[in-house]
């Protein structure tokens, strides 16, 4: 019933160290997207973005799957999953052909994408996004679409990630033994950067941090596409092991403490209010704390994080004007307060990004944890041309004799795909 009514279907997996969640989406007739099912639970068999489990990690990928596909009464055979893990690395790559003057016609436009293609050397890495930015007129830059306009030269700059093959090559087998066929791996930060990113943010300029469970991905856009890429080994789970050695208790027990009664900023009244401990398996008392001790765990963690946060912001290039703004996404952005400790901490503008572009989607998955998962559905919709398609035809015959060059990009390119 629900695929009568929408022109095309989307599904995204987010397979990340604390949960596995799934969103499955309806496109109508007028380019709209309305979300029809969510799934979600948690994660097994995968550590930091990696896969250590392959039957666990299946298990949950289809745990999610399966939820989401009962909420919205329909079966689906095909998605794109979100990829995280530390390995991720991005490049920016420039084409040009000379067009002596005249109009610039598709063909032109094809032997650009096919000389970008040809430029982009993967030194043994799987490519996971080779997608064209904005365009360059003669010396005018920032052009969405030349066809038709007239120049001497026209170039492209091309945005690249990177990512190690086997680490990919594991988490689509993990979905595939789910019997799911996987469109396309998507970087997590391509995802929720389409989730939680303005068009006018990203072409100005923006940081977006990724704080998930286990990983923090720190990605710089600009220009309309993101140009630096960086991991750090860390992420908010390093607060629930915190709070859970504090006080003696259990990781499930310190998560929930840290999502109800946690908090970046401290108040006047943290003294006063406390914080009930449950007994533990070793037969402990119920026990109390005031808020202020669990916001002093919080806070001893969040200020070694947001310091390495600032440091690699600054050797990724991030300076510039005080305006220039952070984006915080991922479940580690929502705590309470987090926005304006970061602002303090980091010196800069800084917001909690939220997933937008969804109709329908359920309170409970509208939170910046849930940002790569609307991503990858939008990422879908959007089907954003990728030279990694580009026929071997159009290199052949615009690559102006490349020879055993040319042959052995292709080879590397065949391997690397």
């Amino acid at each position: 019933m629900a695929a009568a009514r929408y022109e095309r279907l989307f599904t995204g997996i987010d397979i990340g160290s604390a949960k596995v969640c799934a969103l499955i989406a309806g496109e109508d007739e007028n380019g709209r997207l309305t979300v029809l099912g969510t799934g979600q639970r948690q994660s097994q068999g995968i550590k930091r973005g990696y896969v250590v489990d392959r039957d666990k990690a299946e298990q949950a990928v289809r745990e999610a799957i399966e939820q989401a596909e009962r909420i919205a009464g329909i079966n689906i055979e095909h998605v794109w999953v979100g990829f995280s893990a530390g390995s991720l690395s991005s490049d920016t790559a420039r084409a040009e052909v000379e067009l002596s003057g005249h109009r610039v016609e598709q063909e032109d436009v094809d032997a650009l994408f096919a000389a970008g293609r040809a430029s982009i050397d993967p030194e043994g890495r799987m490519i996971l996004h080779a997608e064209p930015a904005l365009y360059t007129l003669d010396d005018l830059q920032g052009v969405s679409s030349p066809i038709g306009l007239h120049a001497d030269k026209l170039g492209v700059d091309i945005h690249i990630v990177l990512a190690d093959g086997p680490p990919v090559r594991n988490l689509e087998m993990c979905v595939r033994a789910a019997h799911l066929d996987v469109k396309s791996i998507v970087a997590a930060p391509v995802a929720t950067g389409l989730a939680c990113l303005s068009e006018e943010e990203r072409d100005l300029g923006v940081a977006l941090v990724e704080i998930g469970s286990a990983v923090t991905n720190i990605s710089l856009f600009a220009g309309g596409m993101l140009v630096a890429l960086s991991s750090l080994p860390f992420g908010a789970g390093e607060i629930t092991d915190d709070i859970a050695s504090a006080f003696g208790i259990r990781r499930s027990q310190a998560e929930r403490m840290k999502c109800f009664y946690g908090s970046a900023m401290p108040s006047p009244r943290d003294n006063n209010d406390m914080v009930d401990i449950e007994p533990g398996d070793s037969g402990q008392p119920r026990r109390q704390i005031t808020r202020a001790q669990l916001i002093t765990v919080i806070r001893e963690r969040l200020d070694h994080m947001i310091g390495e946060i600032g440091k690699c912001l600054k050797e990724m290039g991030y300076g510039g004007p005080v305006g220039r703004q952070v984006v915080l996404a991922g479940g580690g952005a929502d705590m309470k307060g987090m926005a304006d400790y970061a602002q303090g901490a980091l010196g800069r503008s800084v917001r909690i990004g939220r997933p937008r572009g969804l109709s329908s989607l359920p309170e409970a998955h509208s939170g910046p944890a849930f940002a790569t998962m609307a991503g990858l559905v939008l990422y879908a919709a959007k089907d954003p041309i990728d030279l990694r398609r580009i026929g071997t035809r159009n290199i052949d015959e615009t690559g102006g004799g490349g020879g055993p060059v040319l042959a052995r990009l292709m080879k590397a390119f065949r391997r690397n795909f």
